[in-house]
């Protein structure tokens, strides 16, 4: 949909609306060069974004909108459900409007609500935002009917022969339709779920064409009297479900040629359909540089801060300027690639339950990082609910050379402090250290190939678990020491001094290893096994990240629990591991210690995630078998089957359909 003006750059314009902000009173432009000042009372509605449409909207995008209106003097106003009324782009936009509840259908859906938040604010433009109303053209049509924007042509529309014909197919209901269709439209063929969501996929169906390529983006920017430009590539094939993961601009693959060619074609279609502001034309690219269309995406893309990177240019600037009738200022000459950027997605989810969603209504983070950007609609205190999409945030490094971003990324995500929500900077990190994608072989089978059976985690190898085993038994030495001083002096003196070895046992993985430590000053040896370790650093126990040397190599570690049981979480190449660190004489004593029974889990069912319950398929009384289907759980447009653990009666169900539950909520007892 885009930006919407209705005035040209020297009128004043009655209102514009952007799915993500609102603007209040007159806008009057003066143009100095490629600067706009922009005089009077002005404002910009903020409308949330999230699953609806694509479950890549984040609430980054409105921070990123707020922030460039800001620089160029116009004041927004935020619309927001009763949920979000504490959200940080609510805090940051100069009015706030609610909405509705927090169901999307009565709040960011609701034209009604949304129209009467413009009229309520005078508002002379709206931002589309990523989903909701960013690309429905009833919206668009409101809009228009109500002289608020110029008419807005359909991404479907006209194509002319420059451009690849593209054919929409309804709806089918089968494969054997699907099969039929292609058979008389021709093959490849693009296949996308009818209700949105997920990025368009290459069929396979009856032929072996190969959907092994990459999936490139081009952006596009045009404006309202003839002129568009491409502002080169964005690689996004690293994608679980269908969902973009790790991004980066320029691509590997494509060569000046190959990149041209299709940088041509975008324009062609942007051309075409007489499209108007910032949007992104998408590719699949085979591995002989063959690139076939897959759509058209009509709003700001979620990776779009990379392209702003590589090209200087600010995108969500450049749609306020198209949109109130400015010409493009640039030429296609004018666009460079400087550097390399990548982006990495950070999401609350359990990396380990085959990429579910992670969702807590009270979580807190912290972000200690340096020369990278992070555009995030998250802060300490905020809630990341059942209702919306659980991105925190979009991290962005950049470098000279594709090298040096990815050593920046590294770097970014080992200091990424986050507390309260599992989140996947764990499988993001393995993801630009592994050797196949820094070598640049990325392809959109990238995280199934690498990862058959799901992500489990960083894999130590042995060198690795000598290093964990060693930082942990450091820290707890460092930790007994201080427990043992007064205003910096030593109060008892049983830790044995320097020159004597401290003998600790410490359990990881089922795993029981006998260390010995011995310190000199921040420094320490750890013998395991017969090798050494040096472990040195200033063991700063009440920071959240630990920096310090193993060998003589830098690592930044983050503890995220040490307890007096000797409890220690460790935050290791990205990976929580848990491990637990005794002296050697607690180690003998805790055999001799009860242990605690643990729960039998093959009879109850709870919850692994917070969501809202869709089904439930048992009562009490019935019989059930290993499994068999109990209950759905739906989390953030995904629902999750529980199944049985056993064959057995059920005992008891504490659940029904429209519940809302709570990670670890018991759903379900069996016999």
């Amino acid at each position: 949909m885009g930006c919407f003006s209705s005035g040209g750059p020297n009128q004043r314009s009655s209102r514009v609306t952007f799915g993500l902000l609102v603007l209040v009173g007159h806008l009057c432009y003066k143009q100095f060069h490629s600067h706009v000042c922009l005089m009077q009372r002005c404002g910009v509605i903020i409308c949330r974004y999230s699953t609806v449409y694509d479950p890549n909207e984040k609430v980054s995008l409105i921070i990123g909108v707020i922030k460039t209106c800001k620089k160029m003097g116009i004041k927004t106003v935020a619309v927001h459900s009763d949920v979000d009324s504490s959200a940080v782009h609510v805090k940051m936009a100069d009015e706030a409007v609610c909405v509705g509840p927090a169901p999307t259908s009565k709040s960011y859906l609701n034209m009604d609500a949304i129209m009467n938040a413009i009229k309520q604010t005078g508002a002379q433009a709206v931002h589309p935002g990523y989903g909701f109303l960013s690309e429905n053209k009833e919206f668009a049509k409101r809009l228009v009917r109500k002289k608020f924007v110029d008419q807005i042509f359909s991404k479907k529309s006209q194509i002319n022969d420059k451009v690849m014909f593209i054919y929409f197919i309804k709806f089918f209901q089968d494969a054997e339709e699907a099969v039929k269709i292609a058979g008389e439209i021709g093959y490849p063929v693009m296949i996308k779920a009818s209700a949105g969501g997920g990025d368009m996929r290459k069929a396979d169906i009856s032929t072996n064409i190969s959907a092994n390529g990459v999936c490139c983006c081009l952006q596009v920017l045009a404006d309202k009297h003839g002129n568009a430009l491409w502002l080169n590539e964005r690689e996004c094939s690293i994608q679980r479900r269908n969902q973009k993961v790790v991004e980066e601009a320029p691509s590997t693959f494509l060569d000046p040629d190959t990149r041209r060619a299709m940088g041509e074609q975008a324009v062609s279609l942007a051309k075409a359909v007489k499209y108007s502001s910032a949007g992104t034309v998408e590719f699949l690219v085979d591995t002989k540089k063959n690139f076939y269309f897959l759509e058209m995406n009509t709003r700001l893309q979620v990776e779009h801060p990379i392209t702003e990177c590589i090209t200087g240019l600010d995108l969500v600037q450049q749609m306020i300027l198209i949109a109130k009738g400015y010409k493009l200022q640039q030429k296609q000459s004018d666009i460079p690639i400087n550097g390399w950027a990548i982006e990495s997605r950070v999401y609350a989810e359990f990396m380990h339950y085959v990429f579910g969603n992670s969702i807590f209504d009270d979580n807190c983070y912290f972000a200690f990082l340096s020369k990278v950007r992070v555009d995030s609609g998250i802060q300490e205190g905020s809630d990341i609910s059942i209702y919306y999409d659980p991105m925190i945030s979009k991290l962005v490094t950049y470098g000279k050379t594709r090298e040096e971003a990815l050593k920046k990324m590294e770097e970014a995500l080992d200091n990424y402090v986050i507390r309260g929500v599992t989140h996947n900077i764990p499988l993001l990190r393995e993801i630009i250290v592994h050797p196949r994608f820094v070598s640049g072989d990325i392809s959109t089978k990238f995280l199934p190939e690498v990862y058959p059976d799901g992500f489990k985690g960083h894999m130590l190898t042995a060198g690795e678990r000598r290093e964990l085993l060693a930082t942990a038994a450091a820290l707890y030495v460092a930790a007994q020491l201080r427990s043992q001083k007064f205003l910096g002096d030593l109060r008892v003196s049983i830790v044995p001094a320097e020159s004597r070895q401290c003998e600790l046992c410490v359990e990881l993985d089922q795993g029981v290893h006998m260390l010995g430590v011995s310190r000199s000053g921040n420094n320490y040896t750890v013998e395991i096994d017969g090798e050494k370790v040096e472990v040195s650093g200033e063991w700063n126990l009440a920071s959240a990240l630990l920096p310090i040397t193993i060998n003589g190599k830098h690592r930044n570690l983050q503890c995220l629990l040490r307890t007096a049981a000797g409890e220690i979480t460790l935050q290791y190449l990205g990976t929580s591991f848990k491990l637990r660190v005794l002296s050697k004489l607690a180690a003998y004593l805790g055999k001799h210690m009860p242990e605690k029974i643990p729960e039998d889990t093959s009879s109850i069912l709870r919850s692994p995630m917070p969501g809202s319950v869709v089904a439930v398929s048992v009562k009490p009384g019935d019989n059930v078998s290993e499994g068999q289907e109990i209950c759905v759980i739906e989390a953030m447009k995904m629902q999750n089957s529980m199944t049985a653990a056993k064959t057995a009666k059920v005992k008891s169900v504490h659940c029904k359909a429209g519940d809302t539950v709570g990670e670890g909520d018991l759903l379900v007892e069996l016999e």
